[in-house]
């Protein structure tokens, strides 16, 4: 099992934003020290849901500030972004930190960041197809032009190849955020992995996991790359010495974070949107991931691994909101809870049954993870 921090830069009540963006990178710097796999940022505008505005521009400081962990972004938005412009952005890094860094991808929310970068409704109703394709063939090709419905230019070489590194693994591995069953037949027929939002309880996650292996099977995706694939799950991770104080310190914390974050969000057109209630979707949380004392984390992320298949995860740590908090929580994560996972978790065949995304979905946070 794989278990990596995920970091969303949350501007919590009372906080500056500043202060938000220390914590981020302080959580990334705790997790390399810890012992985690990997870290993960997230990217947000103009809301303090999250403060990072690029999330590949904070995963290149984290990378120059570590020397072990992988880094990935969860996710880069294409909608409000050149797949030329993030393809090259992701060779470089791929390059220059000898194959640590790991780029995630995804449609995000119908808001008003559409308007402002120019992309519009268009861009995330249909356009996520032709960006996502642009940005594999920068990544798989050494020369490429566009003639499609969004981005149209003649050929041109790639540069820096991603495969032409200094003992760097020739291709930036790819993920998927994945929220409907759309988007996993889409991250299925590339034979990408997905990401899976917190908001997931792990009966829908292997059901989404099931899908994603008939389409991708059905695609002629390799079956040994299939059975292979390095899907992660996004969950919330919270240790204390019991079940009522990790729950406590979350509940505090989290809810006046959740409201004003889910508040600031614009939608691009008007429309209207429903918004989870901050508290009930804490405690919804608490009640799916790893939350409480070190054995009840261990034996929650060991389960999901063995009803999913899903043996990479990407936790956040930083519910509490404070930062010696979020340090000491990434501290017992690493001392106390990845020592009594299994090395490598038992995979059950995720249900075979049809998958309905959750009604919930892509209403609040969760939505890009």
């Amino acid at each position: 099992m794989r278990v990596g921090a995920f970091v969303l830069a949350g501007q919590f009540p009372g906080q500056g934003q500043g202060e938000a963006l220390h914590r981020a990178v302080r959580s990334a710097e705790a997790a390399e020290r810890a012992g985690l796999d990997a870290v993960w940022v997230a990217e947000h505008h103009f809301v303090p849901y999250g403060v990072c505005p690029s999330a590949v521009t904070l995963a290149a400081l984290l990378l120059g500030r570590t020397r072990r962990i992988g880094v990935g972004t969860a996710v880069s938005v294409l909608p409000t972004a050149h797949p030329v412009a993030l393809g090259e952005q992701t060779a470089l890094l791929h390059l220059l930190s000898g194959g640590r860094f790991t780029l995630g991808v995804g449609r995000g929310g119908p808001w008003v960041d559409l308007e402002v970068f120019g992309g519009g409704a268009e861009a995330y109703e249909r356009g996520f197809p032709e960006s996502l394709d642009l940005l594999l063939r920068w990544l798989r090709e050494p020369r490429v032009g566009a003639d499609g419905e969004r981005y149209r230019f003649r050929e041109v070489p790639v540069v820096p190849r991603p495969d032409q590194g200094i003992g760097a693994p020739g291709e930036p591995p790819v993920l998927v955020a994945c929220t409907s069953p759309a988007s996993v037949r889409l991250a299925a027929a590339r034979g990408l992995p997905m990401l899976l939002g917190m908001h997931c309880g792990d009966e829908e996650k292997a059901r989404m996991v099931a899908l994603w292996r008939r389409e991708a099977l059905a695609a002629g995706v390799d079956p040994q790359a299939v059975a292979s694939a390095g899907h992660v799950s996004a969950g919330v991770a919270q240790v204390a010495d019991t079940r009522d104080e990790a729950v406590e310190t979350l509940t505090k914390a989290m809810p006046g974070w959740l409201r004003q974050g889910l508040e600031a969000h614009t939608t691009v057109d008007g429309r209207a949107r429903a918004m989870r209630d901050p508290l009930a979707y804490t405690e919804l949380l608490c009640g799916l991931h790893p939350v409480g004392p070190p054995r009840l984390c261990a034996d929650r992320l060991a389960a999901t691994a063995e009803r999913t298949g899903i043996g990479r995860f990407a936790l956040l740590v930083e519910g509490s909101g404070d930062l010696a908090g979020t340090e000491l929580n990434v501290q017992r994560l690493g001392a106390e809870v990845l020592p009594l996972l299994p090395r490598a978790a038992a995979a059950l065949a995720p249900s075979s049954a049809p998958w309905t995304p959750d009604p919930g979905a892509g209403t609040g946070p969760g939505t890009a993870l």
